[in-house]
């Protein structure tokens, strides 16, 4: 993650669109991003996102489809993936989660391009670069934007956590039966073992065992 002040020479990391040499408004920061820009806001400051590997992509890519299918079966409300970003308007963050969970009755908070507010449901899948920004500085955004659940699943030492807000703090979700239980969510559980598999396993097998029928 690189923090902007004077480095033209980083133009090629979002599509050769030229990066600003200054500290950005976030209506200068929303004029200038676009849908291709892995790019957030932080306090007036831009933090450049690296590409995601291969294992967030995999793990990302199978999530949407394991917990999107089952927010879908059950009429939950709406998952989004990346592509959608997330204002927290009073700590001047704009934050682009890897999967981030709106319920059925707070759908007012979605805005055509990003979400007002703090989602019910957030999951961050840590990269090597992202190691301090989300069990840390994103944990502790979260927990004060008010997002009710945090997940943080992290491929490089095999380590899944889930916190849930109890009063203005976050509470770590004891696992299980080899498994995590969300609070947000009733019934929803992720196995972690799950995650390590190679491949990982088949979307259909994990949705049956969350009770989702074909």
């Amino acid at each position: 993650m690189s923090r902007l002040k004077s480095a033209p020479q980083l133009h090629d990391l979002v599509s050769g669109k030229p990066l600003p040499s200054k500290r950005m408004t976030e209506e200068e920061f929303v004029a200038w991003s676009d849908e291709d820009t892995r790019a957030e806001w932080v306090d007036g400051e831009i933090e450049l996102m690296s590409p995601a590997n291969v294992t967030h992509l995999r793990l990302t890519r199978w999530l949407v489809m394991v917990l999107g299918g089952f927010i879908e079966a059950h009429d939950l409300g709406e998952l989004f993936a990346i592509e959608s970003m997330v204002r927290f308007a009073s700590q001047r963050r704009r934050r682009l989660p890897d999967l981030h969970f709106v319920s059925k009755n707070r759908l007012q908070i979605v805005r055509e391009t990003y979400i007002d507010g703090a989602p019910d449901l957030i999951v961050e899948i840590v990269s090597p670069d992202s190691v301090v920004r989300d069990w840390r500085k994103k944990y502790i955004e979260y927990e004060k934007a008010g997002v009710r659940e945090y997940w943080v699943i992290d491929p490089i030492h095999r380590q899944v956590e889930a916190y849930s807000l109890r009063g203005r703090r976050y509470v770590q979700t004891e696992p299980a039966d080899d498994r995590i239980d969300s609070v947000v969510l009733p019934r929803f559980f992720l196995k972690p073992q799950w995650l390590w598999r190679q491949p990982l396993p088949p979307t259909r097998t994990a949705l049956r065992q969350l009770g989702v029928k074909p």
